[in-house]
């Protein structure tokens, strides 16, 4: 069922090898037969089966970039924990290239539980999840379908079912917006069949305009500099195809985040643009749930969105809470 995948073999991540865990390349395939590939990091020295993380996003990003080093330190923690590329995208397989789905990109991450389970140095009682930005909204939903995922950190989350059908704050949240944002989509499509190759969608904008909002900033300054550019990320480069999001607007995620058992760790930057995703999914995850004695919401004061992709410089990611969430719920 596994495709071979030609995965690179130098190391080009956008932070540096750690002397505290091993690494190596790593693929599993999907329900749907695509095969991911991904960073295995595991400590270098440790007795007995591991607690295993697997760490995604963020939306348009690659595992070189924030999801490695959440990875990485992960392990340097005592955690076995895997960084993967999803469908579509970076290494991992699946035609045509840069397409998202809702349903795909939640199963990805119950693949990655799938790999995880056999692996002899793991115990499969153990497993938890990390989801970065619009990959945050995929963990909760993965967790919300998937029993075996014991424990779920959601970072600077957004619902990209959410921002595709209504906008930014909501901003475009009514039928007419909607409607002409469908046509726009359904005659890319036409323009795409006619010319048999996908038209893309642009990255993060380059170069950015004087009048640029912070949020767009603050992307630019991870996505197009030396602090988080990488040569297979999306938003580094060309984007997502126009159509490759379409699906987003009419299949929501979350319906069922209110039945989450297991325990969940909500994260997001106080200055963050992007916050009231995390306040509103954790509102609704926690409404007339009588699991919520181990959800949580953790606002890191002073934060922005990209603070927690690497610490913004100022050690914004809270690994040290992260830890203590994972041994707790994974013991």
């Amino acid at each position: 069922m596994a495709q071979e995948l030609i995965l690179t073999d130098k190391w080009d991540k956008t932070f540096p090898a750690s002397e505290k865990a091993a690494h190596r390349k790593v693929t599993f395939h999907n329900r749907y037969g695509i095969t991911l590939a991904a960073d295995l990091y595991e400590p270098k020295e440790y007795d007995g089966k591991l607690a295993a993380v697997a760490v995604c996003g963020p939306f348009g990003a690659v595992k070189e970039q924030a999801s490695g080093l959440y990875a990485q330190t992960m392990a340097e923690r005592g955690f076995l924990a895997i960084a993967f590329d999803p469908s579509f995208t970076g290494e991992s397989g699946g035609e045509p290239r840069y397409m998202a789905s809702p349903d795909i990109n939640t199963e990805d991450f119950q693949a990655a539980v799938d790999f995880l389970s056999v692996q002899d140095n793991v115990d499969a009682e153990r497993i938890g999840i990390i989801g970065i930005c619009g990959w945050g909204g995929m963990a909760l939903n993965a967790a919300a379908l998937d029993t075996r995922i014991k424990a779920t950190a959601a970072m600077t989350m957004y619902d990209m079912t959410r921002v595709n059908a209504k906008g930014y704050f909501d901003a475009d949240d009514s039928e007419e917006k909607r409607y002409e944002a469908k046509k726009a989509l359904n005659a890319q499509r036409i323009a795409d069949y006619k010319n048999g190759s996908y038209e893309l969608g642009g990255g993060v904008v380059d170069p950015l305009p004087e009048d640029a909002p912070f949020f767009v900033k603050d992307y630019y300054d991870y996505y197009k500099t030396r602090r988080g550019y990488h040569e297979r990320s999306l938003n580094s480069n060309g984007g997502w195809n126009k159509i490759g999001c379409m699906s987003f607007i009419n299949q929501p995620i979350l319906q069922y985040s209110n039945e989450i058992r297991s325990a969940v760790l909500v994260v997001h930057g106080e200055k963050a643009h992007s916050c009231y995703f995390s306040r509103d999914a954790f509102a609704a995850m926690i409404k007339d749930n009588p699991y919520r004695d181990n959800k949580e919401l953790l606002i890191i004061p002073d934060a922005v969105h990209t603070d927690l992709y690497d610490g913004g410089g100022k050690n914004a990611i809270p690994f040290d809470k992260l830890t203590e969430f994972f041994n707790e719920y994974l013991k």
